[in-house]
């Protein structure tokens, strides 16, 4: 049984550690290898180890948080493939932080009393600098039992039987997995599309990511390190979120091919003075325009051509008062960027009026759990935006209407992190064993 696997992120990476020795499993990426990516000196979403890997690798073990599984898949076989996920990482000795019940109860009291919802999880953290070693002791373990990659090479064409590169080469399959990442939920939306499997549109997320001095999220940092906050904001009554709150961390570029955005990660052998955050806005679109992906491409092609090629930082009292802000301001203010390859500007000029104010009133409901959050010298970089956007129609095994190709991971719309990725993965690759009777 031959079996190829498009992306080198957490999803092809698990469906290929459950599908090792069982089957022969090439994996095949744009992107570069392990080494050459640690070697770069901007952060990429392709190659091996996808976006995750330079993240700050927050693990969260929720069946409520990071899978988009729920109407195909049952509540109790989310939380057995959780377990699963959960003792592979153990394996490469990645263990998950107990919470404190009186504490998390503490929390969950005080957001509800200010109008939010906290919502308590498992967790693991592994850090930006030690998440290298886990992927490459991971792969090393998939190159050790078999599993082969090919790296640097895009797939331009899929049928159902083969794919071909944009170097003419071309890859037979009997099973194929298509797990590209966020980073081509575009282009695997152009082969569903060219192959004829149903899809359809998720909600994206779009924002910005907030940075505070660190000592201002302390407190809820250490009941759990990457606090969950919901909120529902009172103009439009728009579901905003905390995510991927990285404590004592830095703002990171994010480079795409046609723009650039922001993210956020950690590090365990170094801190910064500031903690910050992911501040989302989920949105959903209806005809004539419904692709929330081009929406999202749209608005972050937007951004940097405002931020001229680089993104947006502004200080929160500078958008209240109406006017950008300049690297005079940001230089008195209290709080010093961590990111300084950036533009300081107006991101009102950037985002939708309702992201702006939605981003706004959010920041301002928070305050009242986290006091200090929404102050004037909060800083502000635009664009964060998750592209999860296409949700490709599956059975519960993740194989769609074209029965020889799977599909799994956030570029796919059926998770939202490295763990959900990770689960959706392993189910793809569960989902050929149990087609072969294996």
């Amino acid at each position: 049984m031959k079996v190829l696997i498009v992306g080198a992120g957490p999803a092809g990476l698990f469906s290929a550690y459950i599908l090792k020795g069982k089957a022969e499993v090439t994996i095949i990426d744009k992107g570069p290898t392990l080494e050459e990516r640690l070697g770069e000196k901007e952060n990429f979403v392709f190659g091996i180890g996808g976006a995750g890997l330079f993240s700050d690798g927050k693990l969260n073990f929720s069946p409520e948080i990071g899978n988009n599984l729920g109407d195909i898949v049952s509540f109790p076989e989310i939380n057995s493939l959780l377990s699963e996920v959960e003792d592979i990482f153990g394996r490469f000795g990645i263990k998950v932080k107990e919470l404190d019940p009186a504490k998390i109860k503490a929390l969950e009291t005080r957001a509800a009393q200010s109008g939010m919802r906290f919502i308590s999880i498992r967790q693991a953290h592994v850090g930006s600098d030690n998440l290298p070693f886990f992927i490459k002791n991971f792969v090393e373990e998939l190159e050790k039992s078999g599993v082969k990659f090919i790296c640097n090479k895009e797939v331009t064409e899929v049928d159902d039987t083969i794919l071909v590169t944009s170097d003419g080469d071309k890859l037979y399959f009997d099973r194929l997995i298509l797990a590209p990442g966020r980073g081509g939920a575009r282009w695997l939306e152009n082969i569903v599309k060219n192959l004829g499997i149903k899809f359809v549109y998720n909600p994206i997320d779009i924002g910005v990511r907030v940075e505070v001095p660190a000592i201002i999220m302390e407190e809820i940092c250490n009941v759990n390190w990457d606090p969950k906050v919901h909120i529902r904001t009172p103009s439009y009554d728009d579901f905003v979120r905390t995510f991927c709150v990285s404590p004592y961390g830095f703002v990171v570029r994010e480079n795409h091919n046609e723009f650039c955005l922001v993210n956020g990660h950690s590090l365990r052998g170094k801190r910064s003075e500031n903690t910050n955050f992911a501040f989302l806005v989920k949105v959903s679109l209806t005809e004539p325009l419904e692709n929330t992906n081009l929406y999202g491409e749209s608005i972050a092609l937007q951004a940097t051509t405002i931020g001229g090629g680089k993104p947006i930082i502004q200080r929160l009292g500078d958008l209240l008062s109406g006017q950008r802000s300049t690297w005079s301001r940001i230089d008195r203010s209290y709080v010093k960027p961590t990111l300084k390859d950036v533009t300081p500007g107006d991101i009102s000029m950037a985002l939708p009026y309702r992201f702006v104010k939605d981003i706004i009133e959010g920041l301002e409901i928070l305050d009242r759990l986290i006091p200090g959050v929404a102050d004037s010298s909060t800083l502000l970089y635009a664009t964060e935006i998750k592209f999860h956007g296409l949700k490709v129609l599956t059975d519960k095994f993740l194989r769609t209407s074209v029965p020889k190709i799977y599909v799994a991971g956030d570029g796919a719309g059926l998770s939202r992190g490295i763990v959900g990725a990770a689960l959706s993965g392993l189910l793809a690759g569960k989902g050929i064993l149990n087609e072969i009777g294996i």
